[in-house]
């Protein structure tokens, strides 16, 4: 069917008033017409963001109403709010009704809009998975589903199979295992962490019906054509608010029906020849790390605990030594420095396709045709940077969120295949205070002297030399002291290798005296009973199991039901 095919005018009625009604193309339009036939204000409708037609008179919410009628329909559509609590406003589900002057007349305005929808959208979902956590968040996960989201899948005509998780990993094993033919989209109802499960289920299982190893760094992983979605339910929701905008549960809902896609970088983190995890907003060592660790054991405080923990970390003012190294992007094609905004449609990304699947078809899906695995994206100039950082983080997109509005790296893109690398060098606390400030407000967060940050497509971390042996040498010096403290006689008693409790003694000054000096720089001794020389690595909210990584990037490795923030000045 010709796209333009579809075209219906006549008059209609909203209320009491008199309409002109067309629908032509894209889009479903009416004009008021005032009594001298004279034409007055349009509402125009794009096709695609069509929810559904009914017969009669029918509402939604707050509740279920439907009313038969011979002569009306009701048209559902998006609504963009005024203004809203986000980088942009919400999106709100639009009701109109209108009454034909004949049945005959109705059915057919019922009938072509219904064949304009599926000639439009072809790529709408009309079967998902839904994973919802119940304990994520403020613990409303099944609340949120089924009161708001729901009744407008129901509205749309999308089927769902509901997965009520009760413990961790359960959705990304689910995935793993389970047949999933006839689903077009999974969905997360809940936070970051259930995404991060979604996330690893989704590209493990197209790896492995692939035949791709994840643990292979240098192979190119195979695109993921099952969508995901996002319905916001949890603490921060850091990947929602960055790829549409707004925490909102309706709008993300609507952006689901609407088969709207985003594609998504993804970032590899492995330790030696193993893949330990993936990464879309934040792999970060240093003071996020820490702030993850500390708020681990608050976990009773709720969502508090991440404010909690961020205060007591600040007050620690730890650094800790590190040896950087990373493969640069193409500082031709865009900069963490050019204060642009990854937006809705942005150019950036979309002309990243070519250079990131070089050998593609265009032709044929993307997400549904197996890529080369050989690689070119590890080659290259690597740059090395060593010394003591208050943190280092790595991010594939800005990582905004309501607290953060521009995020970690404000021009950070979604789909260009690359990150960003934050390096901010040891600094007194003031300095770094201002940093951490810069985050909430538009002033520029790299504008500071300890600050740099790379646009990249791999990073290595390691400790420096001698740190390892530095560090394994403190734990044992620990353990004498401690020994000694406890039972001073024995351990000089079955001392056997020479050593005079006299020595002992003097490694123990040696010892307080280092500790004195490593707190020289803290500013509340309460808080940091003792000084680490290595932190934690936070990825995307958990914690790894080892300082030394290697990261990758991969383009548009998986698929959002999202289209990106949309410009609040179009």
């Amino acid at each position: 069917m010709e796209i333009d095919s579809v075209r219906v005018e006549s008059s209609l009625w909203i209320g009491n008033k008199r309409y002109r009604a067309h629908l032509s193309g894209w889009y479903f339009s009416w004009t008021e017409i005032d009594k001298g036939n004279r034409e007055k204000k349009t509402i125009s409708v794009p096709v695609s963001e069509v929810i559904g037609v009914k017969e009669g008179r029918v509402e939604i919410q707050p509740q279920k109403k439907v009313e038969d009628t011979d002569l009306d329909f009701t048209l559902f559509y998006v609504k963009r709010s005024s203004k809203g609590n986000g980088i942009r406003a919400p999106w709100s589900l639009g009701r109109t009704q209108f009454c034909c002057p004949s049945r005959a007349v109705r059915d057919q305005w019922i009938t072509q809009l219904r064949t304009a929808l599926k000639t439009h959208s072809p790529s709408r979902p009309h079967r998902l998975l839904v994973f919802i956590n119940p304990f994520g968040g403020k613990k409303r996960g099944k609340q949120i589903f089924h009161s708001l989201v729901a009744p407008l899948f129901e509205l749309a005509g999308i089927s769902s199979h509901v997965v009520v998780t009760e413990r961790a990993n359960q959705a990304r094993d689910y995935i793993l295992k389970k047949d999933l033919t006839g689903f077009d989209g999974v969905i997360c109802v809940g936070g970051d962490g259930m995404f991060s499960e979604l996330l690893h289920g989704v590209i493990g299982r197209t790896q492995q019906e692939a035949g791709v190893s994840e643990h292979d760094l240098t192979v190119m992983l195979q695109p993921c054509d099952l969508h995901i979605g996002i319905i916001p339910a949890g603490s921060t929701d850091c990947v929602c608010f960055t790829t549409i905008g707004i925490n909102d549960p309706v709008t993300s809902t609507l952006h689901i029906i609407i088969g709207d896609s985003q594609p998504l970088d993804v970032c590899s983190v492995h330790y030696q020849s193993t893949l330990v995890r993936y990464s879309v907003s934040m792999v970060g060592y240093g003071f996020y790390g820490d702030v993850l660790a500390e708020s681990e054991r608050h976990r009773w405080m709720g969502p508090l605990r991440y404010d909690y923990s961020g205060c007591m970390v600040y007050l620690c003012n730890r650094s800790y030594p590190g040896l950087v190294q990373y493969l640069p992007a193409d500082s031709h094609v865009s900069s963490p420095r050019d204060n642009t905004r990854c937006l809705s449609g942005c150019r950036v990304c979309s002309e990243s396709k070519e250079r990131l699947f070089p050998h593609f078809d265009s032709s044929s899906s993307l997400y549904s045709t197996n890529v080369s695995q050989y690689s070119n994206e590890l080659e290259g100039e690597w740059v090395t940077v060593e010394g003591r950082f208050k943190c280092v983080s790595l991010t594939c997109m800005s990582s905004s969120c309501p607290k953060s509005p521009t995020g970690l790296s404000p021009s950070a893109h979604l789909a260009d295949g690359t990150a960003d690398l934050i390096l901010v060098r040891e600094t007194n606390p003031l300095g770094f205070l201002t940093y951490l400030h810069r985050h909430t407000n538009t002033q520029d967060q790299f504008d500071l002297p300890f600050v740099e940050v790379h646009r990249v497509r791999a990073v290595r971390f390691s400790l420096p030399p001698g740190e390892e042996e530095e560090e394994e040498e403190e734990e044992e010096d620990d353990r004498e002291v401690q020994a000694s403290a406890e039972d001073p006689e024995k351990l000089c008693s079955s001392n056997t290798a020479g050593h005079s409790q006299q020595n002992l003694t003097a490694r123990t000054e040696r010892r307080n005296v280092t500790i004195r000096e490593k707190r020289r720089g803290f500013v509340c001794g309460p808080c940091c009973t003792k000084p680490r020389s290595v932190s934690v690595w936070n990825c995307d909210g958990e914690i790894l199991p080892h300082t030394e990584i290697s990261c990758r990037v991969h383009g548009q490795l998986v698929r959002l039901f999202a289209r990106g923030i949309e410009d609040s000045t179009s």
